[in-house]
């Protein structure tokens, strides 16, 4: 196939991009810096806004399938910007499929858009969306799978995916965070130490796509709906964190603070930046009290069921990979 992968320049996508060159596809990528990286494989790079209609429209001309992953992701910052970045532009993706004619649309979501502040213990794809958000970015890819999932016609099949926190080498966010912040001495554990959370080695992501991608046409049964994507292992946020810190060959972290005085200093420090108007992202917001305390692991007998899909890669063998990986100097992507 000829497919268009947008975000390619980012964790996830460049190692979807990757992934499916390697495999025999025909690869297009777009995204907004110059990474030469793609090109040196043959991959067709396109550096632009992918909000722009133009842009978009000439690099996904002729396409058999578009992966949509490129988003503004984070807990803080403008709403206008998180709207344009995920909402205008999957309206652009949806829009660049139709009048080309693109017959397959596989979006990169976000289980965050069903969370609501509370644990999530095994819930599955009919969870409904909060009525109230805690960040701009669940709000905002909210609306975007919305506009996805409405897509899905006679002449444009679509899916949604929902990987759950992506680690593994070249991991920009989860791990170089957690290792920052405990170099520093600022790392704490948050609540009881028990709420099981999900994570997806990169690997695994990656193949949930895809999987997607090859099941998906009109009528079929994961055309105009959601999956959520995990490694099917929940373990206590304490525990991904500390072997996250073993990898990294630095020690356990054991000094916590309770749920709710996170909460509280995540709403001081929210009202603060938010009156100052500080642009940089909070160290604690409410969101992220609520994500380290409250359990958010996910039922994926559906990906299972409809995509085939099935973790290739465990925690474990997960965890000595990014191991090696930073012990090799790779702690960013």
């Amino acid at each position: 196939m000829r497919v268009l992968v947008t975000g390619a320049g980012g964790f996830l996508g460049g190692a979807i991009a990757r992934a499916l060159h390697q495999r025999g596809d025909e690869v297009i990528s777009f995204q907004r810096g110059d990474y030469p990286g793609l090109r040196t494989l043959g991959i067709q790079t396109y550096r632009g806004d992918i909000a722009d209609s133009s842009q978009l429209n000439e690099a996904s001309n002729g396409c058999d399938a578009l992966i949509h992953v490129a988003a503004k992701a984070g807990v803080w910052g403008d709403y206008q910007e998180y709207y344009r970045s995920n909402v205008t532009a999957t309206l652009k993706v949806i829009a660049a499929c139709r009048k080309n004619t693109i017959p397959r649309l596989v979006y990169t979501s976000s289980p965050s858009i069903v969370f609501a502040g509370e644990d999530e213990d095994g819930i599955d794809e009919s969870t409904p969306f909060p009525e109230h958000y805690l960040t701009n970015y669940q709000r905002t890819k909210a609306e975007a799978e919305e506009a996805v999932l409405a897509a899905n016609t006679a002449d444009l099949a679509s899916v949604a995916l929902r990987p759950h926190l992506v680690f593994g080498p070249g991991d920009p966010h989860l791990a170089p965070r957690i290792i920052e912040r405990a170099r520093k001495g600022r790392l704490r554990l948050v609540g009881n130490r028990e709420n099981l959370v999900d994570i997806t080695y990169i690997d695994n992501a990656v193949s949930a796509h895809l999987l997607a991608l090859d099941a998906l046409q009109i009528n079929a049964s994961c055309a105009g709906k959601a999956y959520f994507i995990s490694n099917g292992e929940p373990l206590p946020m304490a525990e991904i964190v500390n072997r996250i810190l073993k990898a990294a060959d630095l020690d356990e972290v054991r000094k916590s603070i309770s749920a709710r005085s996170a909460y509280i200093i995540g709403s001081i420090m929210e009202f603060v930046y938010s009156s100052l108007k500080i642009k940089s992202e909070p160290v604690m917001t409410r969101f992220i009290a609520r994500q380290l305390s409250c359990s958010h692991w996910y039922d994926i007998s559906a990906a299972r069921r409809d995509l085939n899909y099935e973790p290739l890669i465990s925690i474990d063998e997960g965890m000595e990979n990014l191991q090696n990986a930073l012990r090799n100097g790779h702690e960013m992507a």
